[in-house]
């Protein structure tokens, strides 16, 4: 993900190529008569056909920029353009960003010919006119659903959940600032080809399935929902004004950018149930499970995302319900990490939610075998040892919780 779109460009090892139709129904190429180096299909392709060569000089266009002409390098896309000619973007959490670089956030948008469009995937054409001031347009964002679910995510209370009863009405966006080759949602996290949506829009079809199904909560899972701070934060705004006080409004995120202000943002607009997903306790296994190759970049999320654990744990325990996501496959994790995961998250709060996900073959990694049910009941026994109350598993046989289905009391 660290490499800079403007230097490659991507070709295709037929003998790889399955056939499998996400490059011409998901990430969808914006110029297929020449590669302009965006990169989106090399990371959606779950066969990884597509590799990286060096990319040719492109030449130069003119192009106006809020209101100045410029000449910036052709061939590439907007966001290349721009970059090259001295426009910064935001880090993720702060639009413009450059956040998933694959269309399906569209927290690069700016305003391209009088319309919002995405900077990091729109090839950069001679005349082109473009505005950086996007404040006059509601934000928007790819989002699949809304439908209802039995489980729920990371932050679903426990004892809501009984595989019979949908517990909430939930959408999933696309885009996501990791890369993980075991992506288990890969269909929804490389798609760029979808309608987006207004945060109006989205939080009016939520509550429409929460009211239909009479969920206890709605939901916005991803790809990462946090990518684009403007659009998830109105999103909770409308959401609570939409549905009743009782139903939980939900967010699922991996936690890579939920600094103290971003959650306190969150909370005030609305949010009331945050699940947050370090994944593991190291950095190296971040990495390997992330598939990110800057060792910074991953201690900083890593880390991020532990700290929103505690911070809103700390700050937050009487309004908002917090769950904590960890992994489990044996080639990706040892026991010893997930007793070190444990053990930090019980420092913070015995009484934590915490889920595990079993990782089973997906995306990139076909090759993972899933763990069994017995290795993942051993995975719940090293947790409650490190001193954490409410642990559940997840198994190919289902979940296994932490016994009976009643509220904790007081």
């Amino acid at each position: 993900m660290e490499r800079r779109a403007a230097r490659y460009r991507v070709s295709v090892d037929a003998s790889k190529c399955r056939g499998c139709g996400v490059c011409a129904l998901v990430s969808v190429c914006r110029s297929p008569e020449r590669c302009v180096g965006c990169l989106a299909c090399y990371w959606a392709c779950p066969h990884e056909a597509r590799y990286l060569v060096p990319a040719a000089e492109g030449g130069t266009v003119r192009v106006t920029v809020d209101g100045t002409p410029l000449e910036v390098p052709g061939g590439v896309t907007v966001a290349e353009a721009l970059t090259s000619a001295g426009f910064r973007f935001n880090e993720p959490g702060r639009e413009p960003s450059l956040a998933c670089r694959t269309g399906g956030c569209w927290s690069c948008a700016l305003v391209i010919d009088g319309e919002l469009e995405r900077a990091c995937i729109t090839p950069v054409r001679d005349g082109m006119r473009i505005s950086t001031d996007v404040a006059g347009f509601e934000p928007r964002r790819i989002a699949h659903g809304p439908e209802p679910h039995l489980v729920g995510g990371k932050a679903t209370p426990w004892w809501e959940v009984d595989y019979a009863s949908y517990v909430e009405a939930a959408i999933w966006v696309a885009g996501c600032n990791l890369r993980c080759p075991q992506c288990q949602n890969y269909l929804v996290t490389y798609d760029n080809a979808s309608p987006a949506l207004t945060p109006r829009e989205a939080a009016r079809l939520l509550a429409e399935c929460q009211r239909r199904y009479g969920t206890r909560g709605v939901a916005v899972s991803g790809g990462e929902p946090a990518l684009n701070r403007r659009w998830l934060v109105s999103l909770f705004r409308e959401l609570a004004r939409l549905v009743e006080p009782e139903v939980r409004r939900h967010l699922d995120s991996n936690g890579t950018l939920l600094t103290p202000d971003y959650v306190d943002e969150l909370v005030e607009a609305g949010c009331n149930n945050i699940g947050v997903e370090p994944k593991c306790a190291r950095v190296e296994t971040y990495m390997r499970v992330t598939g990110l190759s800057d060792r910074d970049l991953a201690s900083r999320y890593l880390e991020t995302a532990w700290r929103a654990i505690e911070y809103i744990y700390d700050n937050y325990r009487d309004r908002v319900y917090l769950g904590v996501g960890l992994v489990y496959n044996r080639d990706l994790v040892s026991l010893e990490e997930v007793a070190e995961a444990g053990e930090r998250l019980a420092a913070i709060g015995s009484d934590i939610q915490v889920t595990v996900l079993d990782y089973f073959p997906a995306f990139r990694r076909r090759d993972l075998k899933r763990p069994s049910p017995r290795e993942m009941l051993e995975v719940k026994k090293v947790l409650e040892a490190a001193g954490l109350k409410v642990v559940i598993v997840q198994t190919s046989r289902g979940h296994i919780g932490p016994g009976d289905r009643r509220r904790p009391g007081p």
